[in-house]
């Protein structure tokens, strides 16, 4: 929309301002910085590629996050009347033997609540069905798809958010954009030893992982990790993960370890055009 009246446009996260703020102190401190190449924070747009996808990722993540909180917000209903219950509290079969045991006086709201769950459940199969439509026309979606705990959700959502591959130069750029980066730091970089000498610390602290990431990149690298614990027993990379546990490695941050690898390989997969191998991890270790 602005492209016919600008010849640049740039989507900068600013810092913090200091003093007093308005909207023409902004507007200004944004065009100086543009006019002195000082925007440290640019955000990365391509409003011409993969658009129907990146919509149709939109609509399912929007829908999936609604199906969730109404599936919470039932479950808890009956959480707070003492009434257990499991995954059937979901089934629109066997809600009237459950709608039984709740009082009364509970029992209308709970009905409404019902039925706002099924008709979000049916929106939600709705978005993913449009979801899957659009992978199933994005080449590089297909590819992504092969990698392990991937799939055709996860590929499109990866495409939709990151767009190219050679945004990022190197794997490690790619995996502070997903949040799979560790933070580290030295608050005494020079310690004293037994004799009273300065030496320099050998290694760093580390303080977990970089907060300024993509939380649903760090989501979907983070569940297929988990996919290929749970459900991939003869895949490579779960033997690695299995190895990593034997020398005594924290199973959290052997699963890290492993959504780093399948962000490394969904990487290297996307800028040489290729599919998924699976020997290249026949001796991960």
């Amino acid at each position: 929309m602005l492209e016919p009246i600008a010849d640049e446009i740039v989507v900068a996260v600013p810092g913090k301002p200091r003093g007093p703020k308005s909207d023409s102190a902004d507007a200004w401190a944004r065009a100086d910085e543009l006019r002195r190449g000082a925007i440290v924070r640019a955000v990365y747009k391509a409003p011409r590629r993969f658009t129907a996808l990146r919509h149709a990722v939109r609509a399912h993540r929007m829908a999936q996050a609604d199906l969730v909180r109404s599936k919470n917000r039932w479950r808890s209903l009956f959480r707070s009347r003492a009434i257990k219950v499991n995954d059937d509290v979901y089934d629109p079969a066997k809600r009237k033997r459950l709608l039984s045991q709740l009082p009364a006086s509970h029992r209308a709201a709970a009905a409404v609540l019902g039925e706002q769950l099924d008709a979000l459940q049916d929106v939600h199969d709705q978005a993913e069905a449009l979801l899957l439509e659009q992978a199933a026309k994005t080449p590089e979606v297909k590819r992504l798809a092969t990698a392990p705990g991937i799939a055709a959700v996860r590929a499109g959502q990866i495409v939709a958010i990151v767009v190219t591959p050679h945004r990022f130069r190197t794997k490690r750029q790619f995996w502070s954009y997903s949040g799979l980066a560790v933070v580290t730091t030295v608050s005494a970089e020079w310690e004293k030893n037994s004799r009273h000498e300065w030496t320099r610390r050998k290694a760093p602290q580390t303080r977990g992982l970089n907060r300024n990431r993509h939380p649903v990149l760090k989501s979907v690298f983070k569940g297929a990790a988990l996919s290929v614990i749970v459900s991939m027993p003869e895949h490579p990379l779960h033997h690695a993960y299995q190895q990593h546990l034997k020398v005594g490695m924290d199973p959290a941050l052997a699963r890290l370890t492993l959504a780093r690898r399948i962000a490394a390989a969904i990487l290297a997969m996307w800028k040489t055009q290729e599919d998924y191998d699976p020997t290249k991890h026949s001796n991960a270790t």
